[in-house]
């Protein structure tokens, strides 16, 4: 059984983790899938937005945490190189790709989103949560720290204080508390998450994909930069935009009073 199914509609490929049986855990297998799946969109012109999901109630309890057992059994020193490897070679990979994507990535979180699956969703664009839905930052109970991209998204959402009290405690809290701090964008009605997720993800689809992808990486970069920076790629990827088809049909379909119809070129 492959541990993630692909398809795609009207231009939005759902991507959906499937190990509903240990609640979608992060294993090697699925990590390796999501970094290949997301590698070759950067190129597919067809898809226009992805969306990331959980298969069953939940999205991601977090790694193969079953499967860190057997290497309890070797060296501090093995270990140690062990899980640098094992990070290294897919995970920080699979993070890297998904920022620099070049359109949007929207996470629909059901259920729990647990240590890595808080990662995987901070590392979207938009993340949209059912009201039944919970986080937790669970490492410490396992005395480890966060991967992923964790403690860099983290304290850029919700502040330094804050994100040390949710990596610190690891303690469980919901989808209204992740909105009210920043972490999320929206929360829906369980019985609804899928078609409001779907409703965005078709909305951005049609949407103008250069334009997208040039705001992304201005906002990724803005953090990093000082403002003189900024406003000089602001210039420049501005001017990127205007060479492009649908910078062409968003000035005229405002001069013509109509809605714009975006071809994604």
């Amino acid at each position: 059984m492959s541990h993630l199914l692909y398809e795609v509609e009207n231009g939005v490929a759902y991507l959906t983790m499937n190990r509903p049986e240990v609640r979608n855990a992060l294993s090697l297998e699925m990590r390796e899938q999501l970094l290949r799946v997301f590698q070759e969109l950067e190129t597919d012109s067809t898809v226009r937005c992805v969306v990331l999901r959980g298969h069953g109630d939940h999205f991601v309890a977090g790694g193969d945490v079953k499967s860190f057992y057997d290497f309890t059994k070797l060296t501090p020193a093995e270990r140690r190189v062990t899980f640098i490897n094992r990070i290294q070679a897919n995970l920080n990979g699979l993070i890297s790709t998904m920022r620099r994507l070049n359109k949007p990535i929207i996470a629909s979180v059901n259920g729990a989103a647990a240590g890595a699956g808080v990662s995987l969703a901070l590392s979207c664009d938009l993340v949209i949560a059912s009201d039944s839905s919970f986080f937790t930052l669970a490492y410490s109970h396992i005395a480890s720290s966060p991967d992923g991209g964790a403690t860099y998204f983290l304290p850029r959402l919700v502040g330094t204080k804050k994100a040390m009290e949710i990596a610190l405690l690891g303690d469980r809290f919901g989808a209204q508390e992740a909105k009210d701090i920043g972490m999320i964008n929206r929360v829906v009605p369980a019985d609804e998450l899928e078609t409001q997720t779907r409703a965005l993800a078709e909305r951005l689809a049609k949407g103008p994909t250069k334009a997208y992808g040039n705001i992304k990486k201005l906002i990724a970069s803005s953090l990093e930069h000082s403002l003189e920076y900024q406003l000089q790629a602001e210039a420049e990827t501005f001017g990127d935009t205007v060479t492009a088809d649908d910078w062409v049909e968003g000035v005229t379909a405002f001069n013509e009073k109509r809605k714009p119809v975006f071809s994604g070129r």
